[in-house]
């Protein structure tokens, strides 16, 4: 994010106001649109410099241009390291990277060879997704994360193949809502081990705190583990509802149209493909947009420390921040 760029003149945080839900949707949707995947290393260097160049007081104000290069690190750069974030983990390649896995994982009558296969397919690239974009106060282990991995593929895939031995035992229920709820599965599977996943992988936040800075200079002011409670169950939600309306509508509305249309196998895939793909671009910027990335909090919220900090003037530090992660 252009929030990593050094220099004592903040940018402004968005061209919309994130104080709404609506202004978050709009800056969501810059930031996970997915032309950034095409920027090469020049153009990311010369935003970088446009932006340094405001933050020093060498531009005066905001142009399109220098929308454009804070819209260029928004979505490409982290804004705890400043680095890259490994291209296919970028918010930005967030649809594209889960979308032959979600394919996979919706594809009516699985197995349970190919159930198992997509979902640790799925936990693998979401540890990989959330450690890029966690936030880098306290990094994993290498043994914290092969556990965490260990533990969320386990909790998905025991999800996943119970429920699905378990829902043609309803015989209460007609054929029809059996078949209803066996495409269901997978979305049962995904928000249960998709919120293990997060609280896993992000459990050293949670145990040691994360940085929270001073909401006016930016200035880090402590470590606050109520903070990191904050931002990982922000970001635990923010997944469910993001997989709420891609693993539920898509299913749901296939089995209509084939009640409609005669369909093969590949006319099915297709089918599945398209419905997935729109669903995931549209139901993307509306779920990162319930939280902000940079969470502002009171500083009465946290722990009893915060509260006695001081401004540079000498009055009550009120407010502070703190970067959520994706």
């Amino acid at each position: 994010m252009a929030s990593a760029i050094p220099g004592p003149i903040e940018l402004p945080e968005s061209q919309y106001d994130l104080s709404t839900y609506w202004g978050r949707v709009k800056h969501s949707a810059e930031v996970s649109d997915p032309r950034m995947l095409l920027v090469t290393r020049k153009q990311l260097e010369e935003s970088k410099n446009l932006v340094t160049a405001y933050k020093n007081g060498e531009i005066k104000e905001m142009t399109a241009q220098l929308w454009t290069a804070k819209k260029v690190l928004d979505s490409t750069i982290h804004p705890d390291t400043g680095e890259p974030v490994f291209l296919p983990f970028r918010m930005s390649s967030y649809v594209l990277s889960n979308l032959v896995v979600t394919a996979g994982m919706l594809t009516p009558n699985l197995g349970t060879a190919g159930t198992l296969f997509w979902q640790i397919a799925n936990q693998s690239l979401n540890v990989a997704i959330n450690t890029a974009n966690s936030n880098k106060s306290h990094p994993m282990s290498f043994g914290q994360l092969a556990t965490s991995y260990t533990l969320a593929v386990s909790a998905s895939c025991s999800v996943a193949v119970g429920l699905n031995s378990i829902v043609p035992r309803l015989k209460s229920l007609s054929a029809n809502s059996r078949m209803i709820l066996g495409r269901l599965v997978p979305f049962a599977a995904v928000v249960s081990a998709g919120v293990v996943n997060v609280f896993l992988m992000r459990g050293e936040e949670i145990r040691k705190g994360i940085s929270v800075y001073d909401s006016e200079t930016g200035e880090k002011v402590g470590i606050s583990k109520t903070a990191a409670i904050y931002a990982v169950g922000e970001t635990a939600v923010s997944r469910v509802l993001n997989a709420t309306p891609i693993m539920v509508l898509p299913p749901l509305i296939l089995v209509r149209l084939q009640r409609k249309f005669k369909m093969n196998r590949f006319t099915e895939t297709l089918t599945n493909l398209g419905l997935i793909t729109a669903t995931s671009f549209v139901a993307l910027p509306f779920a990162l947009g319930v939280f902000p990335q940079r969470r502002t909090i009171a500083t009465s919220r946290l722990e009893p420390e915060f509260r006695a900090l001081k401004t540079k003037s000498g009055e009550p530090l009120k407010h502070v921040q703190f970067n959520r992660g994706m």
